[in-house]
């Protein structure tokens, strides 16, 4: 398994959302290429609600032709993927241009969204879910 030396500038942040971890990085001078785990975004995400999550914040900004971006995400679900390569995605345009800080942070796509499964408590069919109660 060989990977090919870009030697093209890159800017790369990390984004997470869940269990999900995406390590993005956006290449200047691009052609609008989008890989996510050496799959083109088409095939990566089944649904296109995900693929226009992924690249929203490429579209706010305008810039969805300038960049080629490659994504290594791993953990977590389609949906939470989808939106750690959102998150990811919107903290390298920041650091690209602080202009686009203020774009991206209106929308919600810099913050973290903190909210993960819970864990099962001990006693408990789920985190909360109780056993069925029978009186007889």
């Amino acid at each position: 398994m060989s990977e090919k030396k870009s030697t093209k500038k890159y800017y790369e942040a990390v984004g997470r959302r869940k269990s999900a971890v995406a390590r993005v990085r956006i290449y200047e001078k691009g052609k609008g290429s989008f890989m996510v785990n050496d799959k083109s975004l088409k095939d990566f995400f089944s649904f296109f609600d995900f693929e226009n999550q992924a690249i929203s914040p490429l579209i706010s900004v305008g810039l969805r032709e300038k960049f080629d971006v490659t994504v290594k995400v791993s953990g977590g679900g389609l949906r939470g993927q989808a939106e750690a390569i959102r998150h990811g995605l919107s903290r390298a345009l920041v650091k690209i241009d602080e202009k686009n800080k203020t774009i991206l942070k209106k929308q919600g796509f810099l913050t973290r969204d903190p909210r993960k499964k819970e864990r099962k408590k001990p006693g408990l069919k789920r985190a909360r879910r109780a056993p069925q109660w029978r009186k007889r």
